[in-house]
């Protein structure tokens, strides 16, 4: 069976953390900006179905292939180093520098790759008709996800952290799940599950809103850079982080901790000594 015990998982956990930490600049950057791009492929088209379906479950049901892609593709994706990177720390085979270059290059890397196909879809939306539709809700999405908080207040704060929290703990899920399974079929199917919750649900995914907001924006929603930045872009970074990092990557860090050692047996006490008489012939 491919199926891979928890222990097992965990410790394939930090290996992965480990190993993506020890990538330099120019591998996250170009794995970054594939990710980014290719989670907003997959955005437009969970809207895309939703619109021509009238059912928003089925665009939540198709999302998870950007997210599968990026799993078998060997990417990088912020959202998901923030459980496996620091754990790679906990277990000291990764220093904090390298976390903090890993953080750095992928959260460039994600922006660009979504912003660039933002700009390439802003420019084919006015030309096909398979994507009408997809521009209003673009622009009702990136209003919704910045100046319709703010509207709320601190409660609007609250709200949009916690969405954060919620969410990469699902995505953080679908990385943990993916690694369950040796086989592309079992990783697709596991990986799948978690991430289909998140977005059925409408939490906020930093990745995600990489594309929406800016490519809203350039659609003409009416939202600020400032906006973007204090009501959507910080609290659901530090949401998405804790999210991962607490609930996926310290809990199964510290719930499934490594196989110990075994121990050697503990040896049989001496036998009473036999006294040199007794093995005199009577």
């Amino acid at each position: 069976m491919d199926y891979t015990k928890p222990t097992q998982t965990v410790e394939a956990m930090i290996d992965l953390g480990a190993a993506k930490a020890a990538l330099g600049p120019r591998e996250l950057l170009i794995r970054g900006i594939l990710s980014g791009a290719i989670l907003a492929i997959s955005t437009t088209l969970a809207i895309l179905a939703t619109i021509q379906t009238g059912t928003p479950l089925v665009g939540a049901l198709l999302f998870p292939v950007g997210f599968v892609m990026i799993i078998l593709g060997g990417l990088e994706l912020l959202t998901g180093n923030f459980a496996v990177v620091p754990v790679g720390v906990l277990d000291g085979r990764a220093r904090m520098t390298q976390l903090a270059s890993n953080f750095a290059w992928v959260f460039v890397g994600n922006l660009i790759g979504s912003v660039a196909y933002g700009l390439l879809f802003y420019y084919i939306v006015p030309q096909t008709g398979a994507t009408a539709g997809v521009a209003e809700k673009l622009i009702a999405a990136a209003q919704a996800k910045t100046t319709g908080y703010q509207a709320l207040g601190s409660r609007g704060m609250i709200a949009v952290f916690v969405k954060a929290v919620l969410c990469n703990w699902m995505v953080t899920l679908g990385v943990v799940m993916g690694l369950t399974s040796s086989s592309t079929v079992g990783k697709v199917l596991a990986a799948w599950l978690p991430i289909f919750i998140f977005f059925a649900h409408g939490y906020e995914h930093l990745i995600v809103n990489f594309f929406v907001i800016p490519t809203g924006m350039m659609l003409g929603a009416k939202v600020t850079i400032a906006q973007w930045i204090v009501w959507n872009l910080l609290p659901v970074t530090l949401g998405n982080f804790l999210g991962g990092f607490v609930l996926t990557g310290l809990a199964f860090y510290l719930g499934f901790p490594k196989r110990a050692l075994a121990k050697p047996p503990v040896p049989a006490r001496n036998p009473e000594p036999v006294s040199a008489g007794a093995l005199e012939p009577s």
